[in-house]
C-alpha cells in the first residue's frame, strides 16, 4: 500500500493521528472491533492502559492474519466507556500505540459509549485497513 498521510496547515495539528489518510493498494481489510479478550474469550486487565494495549494487540494480530502490517491501517475508530478517563491517559495511551504499531498515524476518531458488548470492556478498537 501507499499512503499519504494529509494533515492541511489550517486544521489543528493532529497528535496521534493523520486528519486523512489517501490510501492505494489492492486489497481493503475492514478489522472487527477488538477488546481486551484473551485465548479463553474472557476481558483482561482492570485498567484503561490495560485494556488498551491488549486491544490494539489484538487488532494488530487479525490485521497481520489478513497479510498487513500497523502502516497498513488507514482508519481506526476508538470505543471507549469514559473519554474523561481516555484522556486522562492519553500519553500512556499514545506510548502503547507507539510501541505497537509506530508512528504511521491513521485517520482516527475517539468516541465515547455507554457500554460495549463485553460488560468488563472499558475500549473497543475497530478500522480497516488497505494492503499492497
Amino acid at each position: 500500500m501507499t499512503a499519504e498521510r494529509i494533515n492541511p496547515s489550517e486544521l489543528s495539528p493532529p497528535a496521534g493521528f493523520s486528519h486523512a489518510v489517501v490510501a492505494t493498494g489492492t486489497r481493503v481489510v475492514f478489522l472487527a472491533g477488538q477488546t481486551a479478550l484473551d485465548t479463553d474469550g474472557k476481558v483482561v486487565g482492570d485498567t484503561l492502559p490495560e485494556q488498551f494495549e491488549r486491544a490494539l494487540g489484538n487488532l494488530l494480530a487479525a490485521l497481520a492474519a489478513a497479510g498487513g502490517t500497523p502502516s497498513d491501517l488507514a482508519r481506526v475508530t476508538v470505543y471507549a466507556t469514559d473519554v474523561a478517563a481516555y484522556r486522562e491517559h492519553a500519553g500512556r495511551l499514545g506510548r502503547v500505540w507507539r510501541d505497537l504499531a509506530g508512528r504511521d498515524y491513521p485517520a482516527m476518531a475517539v468516541v465515547e459509549v455507554v457500554r460495549l458488548w463485553d460488560e468488563k470492556a472499558l475500549v473497543e478498537l475497530d478500522g480497516f485497513a488497505v494492503l499492497p
